[in-house]
């Protein structure tokens, strides 16, 4: 009837031991009718009522005494009381949290440790953007803890509980962090924060040395080009702006040295492999150097672009500030602090010698073997028909400069090289335009589809009588500004989109992918619509386009269009799709067979629509005239087999002749 041999009868009971083990552990007097065993509060009381009535009635082989005691403890797991921590499932479900609680028997007090979700289906590990809560912040359900870059988009988390910030166990920056990894030690008690300022994951603190970090930022030094030492900095690597991005190219900066910047300032505009995006500042401080030169190709995400100091009473001391540009930082060195006894200093060398130039040889080629060198570099050597394997590079990453070309033409190196035509061929007379980034991705891609997918084309005609007057209707019904303009115009590209969502509502088999061990069907409908930019295809997706209407269809896809053509797409917006529609027909394009864009399974080509003759439907007429429009679907046969596609395209040839059942 004590506490051990209670225990050990609830094992061969088999309830769970440790649960009850704990609670009349914790209790010095014996289980009587008269006294009562420390509660616990958990949700569920009716459930775990329940549960004490059949374990008294099934308790035969006990004593009553022991059944009593045993009902007794099970019924008061309802009762409220200030120890419920324990990780009970009815606990844990009314927390709505993810995380599971910690109570360390030893010395730390009772805590949750927050992991890294998942915050996509395909991610498996995601990088710290930015913080948006310190150490002793309280949180509620709901607050942005901070933002994480996934395999899809930035995407914000969120706190499902309240608390105080008792750790923060991976630094802001963290690259490639596993979901599940340890993240954020949560506490109820503002007061036991302090507890944890030597935790570390999976480790028991009493006795640790080693300080944790107060703020969510590394304080690990760069490595530095010389021994000198500098007040305290922080660099800023090349980020990751899109899932695909390892390199970017420096389009043009927004700041200068000694700029004073703020949260969402913009610093400058990468090229990367989907579009040119913005990068915003997430600090406050002063440019105190630019490690780029401002054009820059094939910078490697993770290697530092800028070096940001909190005064700028302090910024000429980086006037002759170096780091290795040619490599990515690790996520500890992103923010690099130095000038204090606590920490490290810079392990590179300084250099022996004065750094002497390269020689012509030393002219570093890309994997493509063209020379790296500036545009304007580019433009006076082949002006001047200097071969830039002969200039010696002084700019970063050993790329030409157009000093260096100045140089090799005073120098006279190079020169026997000509930009003239070559000698006995006829005719030979070209520009060459270098690979932007975009350029290199889409034909990468398509590449890849067009030699691992395989695919096959299904064509059909569609008359779209019908639907050019029902356009021709609700566009009748627009109203205009006084420029003229109406508020909205409806493109048959709309209906088109409409109408091959709700055809992917009808067979969900089309609206799936290929993946390495399963064939993935969506519970949405993403269209992603093809648009011609300046820099190159890109598809911007209308999210859900089957619960819109074509008015709301119609004003995305515009906007959609404009920021394409612009160079303003946000990641968001053109990453993922589960189907996709590329539209010619403007262009006088009677039908085309598309490629698939990978990883969906199909791409519908849309043609031009023409006048045919057909015969008359009336008795006293000989033919008639009809719109009619072919559209081409190109499936992948690992994934859509033949009649499933030709199903497909009958029901988007219902919807397209007899528009008004879209309406349904």
């Amino acid at each position: 009837r004590g506490g051990s041999s209670m225990s050990l009868a609830m094992g061969g009971l088999g309830m769970r031991r440790s649960v009850l083990a704990l609670q009349l552990r914790s209790s010095s007097s014996t289980c009587s009718p008269r006294s009562s065993p420390p509660s616990l509060s958990f949700s569920s009381s009716a459930s775990l009522a329940s549960r004490s009535r059949i374990a008294s009635k099934r308790v035969s082989s006990v004593n009553r005494n022991f059944a009593r005691c045993f009902a007794r403890s099970l019924t008061t797991l309802s009762r409220p009381s200030g120890l419920g921590r324990l990780a009970h499932p009815s606990y844990t479900s009314t927390r709505k949290s993810k995380a599971w609680l910690v109570r360390n028997m030893s010395s730390l007090p009772e805590h949750q440790v927050l992991k890294m979700p998942a915050l996509s289906p395909t991610m498996k590990t995601g990088n710290i953007a930015s913080y948006k809560i310190k150490v002793g912040d309280k949180v509620a359900p709901g607050d942005l803890l901070c933002e994480i870059e996934t395999d899809k988009a930035t995407i914000g988390w969120e706190s499902q509980d309240e608390g105080y910030i008792a750790a923060i166990l991976m630094p802001e920056g963290s690259q490639d962090v596993p979901v599940g990894k340890e993240a954020i030690v949560l506490v109820e008690n503002a007061a036991d924060v302090p507890a944890f300022a030597n935790y570390k994951p999976g480790e028991d603190s009493a006795g640790k040395s080693e300080p944790a970090p107060a703020a969510p930022q590394p304080k690990q030094s760069a490595p530095a080009a010389n021994s000198k030492s500098y007040p305290p900095h922080q660099l800023l690597n090349m980020p990751a702006l899109s899932p695909t991005m390892t390199a970017g190219t420096i389009a043009g900066f927004k700041v200068k040295l000694g700029d004073k910047i703020s949260p969402g300032d913009l610093l400058c505009d990468i090229e990367t492999d989907k579009a040119t995006i913005g990068w915003e500042s997430q600090d406050e401080g002063y440019i105190a150097k630019i490690l780029v030169s401002e054009g820059a190709t094939e910078v490697a995400v993770g290697v530092p672009i800028f070096v940001v100091v909190d005064d700028s009473g302090i910024v000429p001391s980086f006037e002759d500030f170096t780091v290795d540009t040619t490599k990515p930082q690790s996520s500890g060195a992103s923010a690099a602090k130095a000038g204090g006894s606590d920490q490290p200093k810079a392990t590179s060398k300084p250099s022996q010698t004065p750094k002497s130039a390269p020689s012509p040889s030393q002219a570093v080629e890309n994997k493509g073997g063209r020379v790296l060198a500036s545009p304007l570099a580019r433009k006076l050597a082949a002006e001047n028909g200097i071969d830039l394997r002969a200039a010696t590079p002084t700019g970063p990453h050993n790329r030409v400069i157009a000093a260096d070309v100045l140089q090799a033409i005073e120098s006279g190196a190079g020169s026997s090289v000509q930009a003239a035509p070559s000698v006995g061929v006829a005719g030979v007379d070209y520009t060459e335009i270098p690979h932007s980034n975009i350029r290199r991705v889409i034909a990468s891609r398509l590449l890849e589809s067009k030699t691992t997918i395989p695919h096959y084309y299904l064509s059909m005609d569609v008359c779209v009588d019908d639907l050019l007057k029902l356009r021709d209707q609700l566009n009748s019904k627009a109203k205009y500004d006084k420029e003229g303009k109406p508020d909205y115009k409806l493109s048959v590209n709309d209906f088109i989109i409409k109408a091959s969502a709700l055809a992917l509502r009808d067979h969900p088999e089309v609206n799936v992918s290929w993946m390495e061990n399963a064939i993935r069907k969506y519970n949405y409908i993403d269209i992603s619509v093809a648009v011609a930019s300046p820099t190159g295809l890109i598809t911007p997706i209308v999210t859900d386009a089957d619960m819109k209407g074509l008015l709301s269809i119609s004003n995305e896809v515009k906007a959609l269009a404009a920021k394409a053509r612009d160079g303003k797409l946000q990641p968001h917006e053109f990453q993922g799709g589960t189907f996709s529609v590329s539209n010619l027909g403007m262009f006088g394009i009677t039908s085309f067979a598309a490629i698939i864009n990978p990883p969906q399974s199909c791409i519908l080509a849309v043609g031009a629509t023409e006048e045919r003759v057909v015969p008359a439907k009336g008795p006293n007429e000989d033919y008639a005239v009809s719109s009619f429009m072919r559209i081409t679907l190109s499936c992948d046969h690992r994934t859509v087999d033949g009649a499933v596609g030709a199903q497909f395209l009958q029901t988007l040839k219902k919807y397209l002749s007899n528009p008004s059942t879209m309406l349904l």
